[in-house]
């Protein structure tokens, strides 16, 4: 039993409402789902019941996870890379630390320079290459969630520059830290917890 045109536009109007960004993606989803509910008619069940079904058989978790997956299918090689680059910094960047701490405690040579290398690594290469793997997680969520990571990844990175140009006894430490705790304070910590909330209320 073939669709009218008033089913098959409330079927693209939910694929839409979606957000989906893959054009070809919902051209095939729609197709999809048009031939499931027109098969399910030719049973003799009703538009809305065939519906509903065909979209918990395709997607139970939503149509944005369909489009997460064949991003990731998509891009696996570049995101497998880009997650072993992450890690392996991550660990070169704890190694050195952990290493001049040791050495600053024994007082042998280059502590403090290990040290330095050890904090900047995974300050400014380990930490924002982490925040951009888990951002692409929370695409999908709501603009207040996404704003609260981005100030409190910011607000992380500038209190540890903060730190490192005291260090090194650097101008500027002070104006760092203190921009660094406003973006935490007045930032992060509202949407925190403004999200808290929502989940509290949920």
């Amino acid at each position: 039993m073939k669709l009218n045109s008033e089913q098959e536009k409330a079927i693209e109007e939910y694929v839409d409402a979606q957000g989906l960004k893959i054009q070809t993606l919902r051209d095939d989803i729609i197709d999809h789902l048009c031939c499931v509910v027109e098969s399910e008619l030719g049973k003799g069940k009703p538009f809305d019941q065939s519906f509903e079904q065909a979209i918990l058989d395709l997607a139970p978790d939503g149509l944005l996870e369909i489009q997460n997956k064949t991003v990731f299918l998509l891009n696996s090689k570049r995101i497998i890379m880009m997650k072993k680059l992450t890690y392996l910094t991550g660990l070169l960047g704890a190694v050195a630390l952990t290493a001049g701490i040791t050495f600053k405690l024994l007082h042998m040579a280059f502590a403090t320079e290990l040290f330095m290398l050890g904090f900047l690594v995974l300050l400014l290469v380990f930490i924002p290459l982490l925040a951009i793997d888990r951002y692409k997680v929370i695409l999908s969520k709501t603009i207040s969630v996404r704003l609260k990571f981005i100030l409190g990844v910011a607000a992380a990175v500038i209190t540890g520059l903060s730190a490192v140009f005291k260090m090194m006894h650097l101008q500027g430490a002070d104006l760092l830290l203190l921009f660094g705790a406003f973006l935490f304070a007045f930032g992060f910590l509202p949407f925190y917890f403004f999200t808290m909330y929502k989940k509290s209320i949920a």
